[in-house]
């Protein structure tokens, strides 16, 4: 039996941190052994917020790809592109606003998310708030547009993206009724327990907040940025009895990177007060650092062959555009155009 086409994709943010391997990563190396995965990275969808900050995007698309395949991703086993490599996407984002009506694209959740974020950005540093750039009201639609050319059947997302991907759905079925066609599937969310890891300072763990663990930082510099993590802000002392439970950050990263039975050690400890917070980091520190360590070094391989990552980008593109090719003949033939 054929593997269903499952498509996802990652905005060129540059290199990728702690976050994002616990949050999409790890659930993507697992999909690829059961779907035919299409994994993108969104520069187009970049621009949608950047497009005046352009500067580092080449760099940033091949750090993306650069640690997907340090982590796990296998070219052989998925295909991995760049949204603006596949040129039938843009064809077929004109073609599918041409049907889509606006209160869809402005009722999107995620569209209105990303609004309140620049507008809140734009009020603090007392700027003009700018009208809605069109690329940016147009983001659900070339959202779809990135599924539907690969005809994915599966969608990976969280619970609070639901809603996201029912665009998606709305469109597939409004193009098959228009056109009087069952070209197009109505791809099925793969529901996935999304952990959130947050940042050192208990914020979301994000680039811009200054606040992440890089997949790609080094042994020094991810040990530093452990011993910043917030711990318990009632104990003043090392030998006071600890509060796991409120430990802030730290307690929250032996959860996702120790095995059980180390949890288990720094809770009782930590209740006891045999244990104090530095020491607690600095354990932590060498934790991640072991574990990440086999990562790095592949990342540091692709990245002194990057030819060789940039055949596996082109390859992947041109296997991704073919795939959309097959889908974009019987759509210009539905549309007649």
């Amino acid at each position: 039996m054929d593997k269903q086409n499952l498509v996802s994709g990652m905005r060129s943010t540059g290199k990728l941190h702690l976050g994002h391997y616990m949050g999409v990563i790890t659930n993507w190396v697992k999909l690829q052994e059961d779907y035919n995965c299409f994994y993108f990275v969104a520069d187009w969808h970049a621009l949608t917020t950047k497009y005046d900050n352009t500067d580092t995007l080449r760099q940033d698309k091949i750090d993306v790809v650069l640690d997907w395949l340090a982590c796990g991703i296998d070219p052989n086993k998925s295909t991995i592109y760049f949204q603006s490599k596949v040129l039938q996407i843009a064809e077929l984002h004109i073609l599918l606003s041409m049907i889509t009506p606006q209160n869809w694209v402005e009722r999107d959740p995620t569209l209105k998310d990303m609004v309140k974020i620049i507008r809140n950005k734009d009020e603090e540093n007392n700027e003009n708030i700018p009208q809605l750039n069109y690329g940016l009201l147009g983001y659900p639609v070339l959202m779809s547009a990135d599924i539907m050319a690969l005809n994915a059947q599966i969608v990976p997302v969280g619970v609070d993206q639901l809603a996201h991907l029912e665009i998606t759905r709305d469109i597939a079925r409004r193009f098959n009724n228009i056109y009087k066609t069952e070209l197009f599937n109505e791809p099925k969310p793969k529901l996935t327990e999304i952990p959130l890891l947050i940042g050192v300072d208990g914020q979301k763990m994000g680039k811009s907040f200054q606040n992440d663990i890089k997949i790609s930082d080094d042994e020094n510099t991810t040990s530093k940025k452990i011993m910043q993590c917030i711990t318990d802000r009632s104990r003043a002392r090392k030998d006071d009895p600890g509060h796991p439970e409120q430990c802030e950050v730290a307690f929250k990263y032996y959860q996702a990177f120790a095995d059980s039975e180390t949890v288990n050690q720094v809770k009782c400890e930590c209740k006891a007060g045999q244990r104090g917070c530095a020491d607690c980091k600095r354990q932590l520190g060498k934790i991640i650092n072991n574990k990440f360590a086999p990562i790095r070094q592949k990342r540091e391989e692709y990245a002194k062959d990057i030819n060789k990552v940039y055949d596996i980008i082109n390859d992947g593109s041109k296997k991704a555009a073919n795939e959309a090719e097959s889908i974009m003949k019987k759509v210009r033939d539905a549309v007649n155009i």
